[in-house]
């Protein structure tokens, strides 16, 4: 990893404001295209966009993809539409150029696809458009090797010379019908094994692992993560073969949904990055301090509901922090694995009956030695036999709650299509505190009276 110093930024920039192409070029020709990008990062905008029409077209395409998404749509924005179209469109494959167009709005959309000289890729471009880009079509590309099951093998070799010109990196051969019906794929092994077959479905792998279209991202990931894929075919509702996904953009997609899990499970609204605006950094964040901070006085009222009882055993109040804190810890630890059962898929919703009563169980024991271990503490050090009773028996109340709490909430908000991800974050710890604090003070004030 290339680390770039003080010297190195303030040498490049006088080149820059020098305008001495033949140096900033041999600069950057050093670089890969994801160091371009971060030396980005170190630039005014306007450097930027010197550098960019200095370089050829398909490192260009490479770095503008590296970017992040801020500051590609910044980037972009000072670029004329024509520019884009034939600078970066043309360099790219189909799905990272309709990655790159689902940042812009549509007007300039529709510019820059007039400015497309390759009419089948604008086509391609626009019939991927179409499909929501949380499904297999709106990740796939459409630039991939097929051939006709019909075919003779010299004939199947000629035709994926030339399909293979236009093409950076190959990964699976994939045979269609005459009526583009995917019906299986071509190891490349048979190639060289069987030189004079007479047609290709004789060796083909029939029955190919894929998905539809519709398909969620999920479920790719999930069929490549299990079959140990690096590409997965893409068919229509017909079973055309549309396109391929490759697992380079399907990690890219995990990491992008890890993030976003992330900052949800950490109490943040929507996406945000450190570059981000103030406002825009607030407005992600508010919500939910201000939901936290109607949980605290919710508290504040459930406790002054029992003030006298402070005033009778002020020591009640010591162990306010531990019911709430141990309901808390215990709710996410319950919902964190819920959430990654359903992420993986080794969690079924028609198991949610059998997830509750392990969890139950896990429960049971956590619940039973947490409050004897308390329970002896006080026994030896507090003195005040309701207090001791009062503080055990809450804990052992909260941890059961918190755990099936914990259990049943992602699983709901799950059947709800909402992301599961909300119930490892403040809405567990702040719900388990109410509630907790609750018990703790009517099991109390039931033993003090």
């Amino acid at each position: 990893m290339i680390e770039f110093t003080k010297e190195y930024i303030e040498n490049l920039r006088r080149i820059i404001a020098a305008k001495e192409d033949a140096k900033a070029l041999a600069l950057l020709d050093e670089l890969h295209a994801a160091d371009i990008a971060e030396l980005y990062r170190e630039l005014d905008l306007q450097e930027v966009i010197y550098l960019y029409m200095l370089m050829d077209g398909d490192k260009t395409a490479d770095v503008l993809m590296e970017l992040e998404e801020e500051d590609r749509r910044r980037l972009l924005k000072e670029i004329p539409s024509e520019q884009i179209a034939k600078r970066f469109i043309d360099k790219m494959d189909t799905d990272d150029a309709v990655d790159l167009m689902r940042d812009l709005d549509e007007d300039t959309q529709e510019e820059i696809l007039s400015h497309i000289e390759d009419v089948e890729q604008a086509g391609d471009i626009v019939d991927l458009l179409k499909y929501d880009e949380d499904t297999a079509g709106g990740l796939m590309g459409t630039e991939m090797i097929v051939v006709n099951e019909n075919w003779s093998m010299p004939q199947c070799i000629e035709e994926m010379r030339k399909q293979a010109e236009e093409m950076d990196e190959i990964y699976n051969v994939y045979v269609v019908d005459n009526d583009d019906r995917l019906r299986g794929m071509l190891p490349l092994q048979k190639l060289i094994t069987n030189p004079s077959i007479s047609k290709i479905k004789h060796v083909m792998q029939r029955d190919p692992v894929l998905v539809h279209d519709s398909d969620s991202i999920e479920t790719v990931t999930e069929m490549i993560k299990k079959y140990d894929l690096v590409s997965l075919p893409v068919i229509d509702s017909i079973g055309r073969l549309v396109g391929h996904i490759t697992v380079d953009d399907v990690m890219d997609e995990m990491q992008e949904q890890h993030e976003r899990d992330y900052q949800l499970a950490s109490g943040i609204s929507h996406d945000v990055e450190s570059s981000d605006k103030v406002f825009l950094q607030t407005v992600a964040r508010l919500p939910w301090l201000l939901i936290g901070m109607i949980g605290g006085l919710s508290n504040s009222v459930i406790l002054g509901g029992f003030e006298l009882g402070f005033a009778d055993n002020p020591k009640m109040a010591l162990f306010i922090p531990l019911i709430g804190g141990t309901g808390g810890n215990v709710g996410i630890q319950s919902s964190a694995i819920v959430v990654q059962g359903l992420a993986n898929n080794s969690l079924k919703q028609n198991r949610i009956f059998r997830q509750i009563a392990k969890e139950a169980a896990v429960a049971l024991i956590n619940a039973t030695i947490i409050s004897m271990i308390v329970f002896l503490y006080n026994v030896f050090t507090l003195g005040d036999q309701n207090i001791t009773i009062s503080v055990s028996a809450s804990l052992f109340s909260v941890v059961l709650f918190a755990s099936i709490f914990g259990t049943v909430v992602p699983m709901l908000l799950n059947r709800l299509r909402i992301d599961p991800a909300l119930a490892t974050g403040p809405f567990i710890s702040i719900t388990n505190d109410i509630i907790g604090m609750l018990i703790y003070m009517l099991i109390s004030s039931a033993l003090m009276h």
